[in-house]
């Protein structure tokens, strides 16, 4: 299938040769661009390396790529799956990887250790309370940085010559401009996103696991279930 995926403007990377390890074809379509916040950037690189956080976070690939250069620090350095890694990797910082892709695992993978810790996120400007509250009810202390914001694009997405498209997190799919078509098969990257979409109207027929691999993989076994959709 060929399929389009959200992505914020050059951040598909390796989109296309992972896509076709599962048999498929893929494109980026962007329904959002990144406004990096250098000021903020800036405050976050300085308090971790004024040794300010016991932990620090990464909860996508992109505040990964715009720090890790700049990143001097001895904290725990955790990143919420392989591609955030590969990110921080490429510049010397060594990291652990989430064993889900999910934010809300974090407090849990981290266990008692977070009692008493000092937990930096640098993150887009995208609430995320849930995630605050567990690591403050958890023992820890958050510090959060909103590093760049997300704006959407006001393009129409094209999706003429898509067998699919997948939305790669809840606001790609809130904030994209689109238009369903009969034929055109509906994915979501992950329950948050999948949710986002059924509140909005649009049930997706595939949901996977929050990464990349796990939509196709997915896809792959409900093509295989149908024969065909």
């Amino acid at each position: 299938m060929k399929i389009a995926v959200t992505r914020l403007k050059g951040k598909e990377k390796s989109d296309a040769s992972r896509c076709r390890a599962c048999g498929h074809e893929c494109y980026s379509v962007h329904p959002l661009r990144s406004e990096l916040r250098e000021k903020e950037i800036a405050a976050f690189i300085d308090a971790a390396s004024a040794g300010e956080f016991d932990c620090i976070f990464f909860t996508s690939a992109l505040p990964a790529k715009i720090i890790a250069p700049r990143l001097s620090t001895s904290a725990r350095v955790i990143a919420i799956g392989p591609q955030t890694a590969n990110e921080l990797r490429e510049y010397n910082v060594e990291c652990e990887t989430l064993t889900s892709f999910y934010s809300r695992d974090f407090v849990p993978y981290l266990g008692d250790w977070i009692k008493g810790k000092r937990i930096g996120i640098p993150r887009a400007d995208v609430p995320n309370q849930k995630l605050l509250d567990a690591i403050t009810n958890a023992g820890g202390t958050v510090s959060e940085f909103r590093c760049y914001g997300l704006e959407p694009t006001g393009e129409d997405l094209p999706l003429d010559d898509a067998d699919a498209i997948l939305f790669t997190s809840a606001m790609s799919y809130t904030r994209a401009r689109w238009t369903p078509r009969d034929g055109l098969l509906v994915m979501a990257i992950g329950d948050i996103t999948a949710a986002a979409m059924r509140a909005g109207g649009t049930t997706p027929v595939v949901v996977g696991d929050g990464s990349l691999e796990g939509s196709l993989a997915a896809l792959n076994a409900s093509l295989g279930k149908t024969g065909s959709i």
